[in-house]
């Protein structure tokens, strides 16, 4: 982490356009076609490479260190996968927009930080969660905003296409103003200046910003959901999903996901995750 701008950032419009619909159904299409691939468990043992979708703007999840080499707790968590899978890692670079169609079309293998939601479960399997994450709407301490309504009138920002945005779209009023960014930096920068009077990020993100920040007295207003990080991966791909599963699994028991933990998000693993 390096400034707060830099250091600070994460994971559709109401009226979905024509052309947006066509998109969104041809990676459903994708997602649900006859396989005509390998299996991928296979493919990754033959190519020796296992490709992994990250974020490598959000911090403290993954980020550009000083180094000018990924880092974070999912840079980690890809790591510990490609050791478990005797494979190279190839990180493949994702924002909110590209991913699912990154996995469908296997450009990568599997992708990381990805919530679970009842959608998503029709394109994609899901391992069992890796990483605590819950969103919430944070403000300056000055604007009284304790419930959904209480965003009427209100700004907001968001990163375009994710949990956030799909979330306080959902909640929001008719009179609220979501203005979207192509990454979470984007709408962390608008809040920050004060571009939009609230913003929509992770407990992370947001415990970052409180410690950071502290002239404009921002705090957590009201959390929306939690949604721990599972790692995505293609239907009918079982032995993949397995072996991450019994990897995740392994590095709970052993401590090691508590130690990834600890150390991007300063915090144990929950034990409840």
């Amino acid at each position: 982490m390096t400034t707060a701008l830099h250091a600070l950032s994460r994971r559709a419009q109401r009226s979905i356009s024509a052309a947006a619909t066509v998109a969104v159904s041809a990676v459903v299409l994708t997602a649900f076609a006859p396989a005509a691939h390998a299996d991928a468990l296979d493919t990754i043992a033959q190519t020796g490479v296992v490709r992994i979708g990250v974020f490598e703007d959000y911090p403290p999840f993954g980020s550009i260190g000083p180094d000018m080499k990924p880092q974070g707790y999912d840079i980690d968590v890809a790591n510990l996968i490609g050791r478990a899978l005797h494979a190279k890692v190839e990180l493949v670079q994702v924002t909110g927009d590209n991913r699912m169609a990154y996995l469908a079309d296997h450009k990568a293998d599997m992708l990381l930080s990805v919530g679970q939601t009842p959608e998503r479960e029709k394109v994609i399997d899901f391992s069992q969660p890796y990483a605590p994450y819950f969103l919430a709407v944070f403000g300056p301490k000055k604007l009284a905003v304790k419930n959904a309504g209480d965003l009427a009138d209100k700004s907001i920002s968001v990163a375009r296409g994710t949990l956030e945005d799909l979330s306080v779209t959902k909640i929001a009023p008719p009179s609220a103003t979501i203005k979207r960014f192509d990454d979470p930096n984007g709408a962390i920068s608008a809040f920050l200046a004060g571009q939009v009077q609230l913003m929509v990020v992770g407990n992370d993100v947001g415990a970052t910003i409180l410690a950071r920040h502290p002239a404009i007295e921002p705090e957590q207003k009201f959390a929306l959901f939690s949604s721990p990080d599972h790692v995505g991966v293609n239907k009918n791909e079982p032995r993949l999903l397995k072996k991450v599963d019994d990897t995740i699994a392994q590095a709970r028991k052993d401590g090691t996901m508590n130690e990834i933990s600890k150390k991007w998000l300063r915090a144990p693993l929950p034990k409840d995750l």
